[in-house]
C-alpha cells in the first residue's frame, strides 16, 4: 500500500471539511445580511408596506440559515462515511507493512 496514498487522502479530506466549513458560513453570512436587511431597510426607507418588506427579509434570513445547517451536517455525514473507507486504505497499509 502506498504511504503517499493514505497522506493524499487525509489532505483532500481535510480541504472537504474545510470547504464545508466555509459554505457554512458563507451560508450565515448571507443569512445575517438580509436579517440586517430587514429590521433596517423599514427605518431608512419611509415605506406604505415596509413591514412587509422587513419581515419578508428576515423570513428570508431564516430558510438561508436552515439550509445552511441543514446542508452542513448534511455533508459533514457524508464526509465521515468518506472518513471511514480512508481508515480502510491505513489498515491494508499497517498490515502489509506487518508482513
Amino acid at each position: 500500500m502506498n504511504k503517499d496514498l493514505i497522506l493524499r487522502e487525509k489532505l483532500a479530506l481535510q480541504r472537504t471539511i474545510m470547504a464545508n466549513q466555509s459554505t457554512f458560513l458563507a451560508f450565515l453570512r448571507t443569512a445575517m445580511y438580509f436579517l440586517v436587511a430587514g429590521i433596517s431597510i423599514n427605518h431608512l426607507i419611509d415605506m406604505k408596506d415596509g413591514g412587509i418588506v422587513e419581515y419578508s427579509f428576515m423570513v428570508i434570513a431564516a430558510i438561508l440559515l436552515i439550509i445552511g445547517i441543514v446542508n452542513y451536517l448534511y455533508h459533514r455525514r457524508k464526509i465521515k462515511e468518506s472518513e471511514q473507507h480512508i481508515g480502510d486504505y491505513k489498515m491494508a497499509y499497517l498490515e502489509a507493512d506487518d508482513e
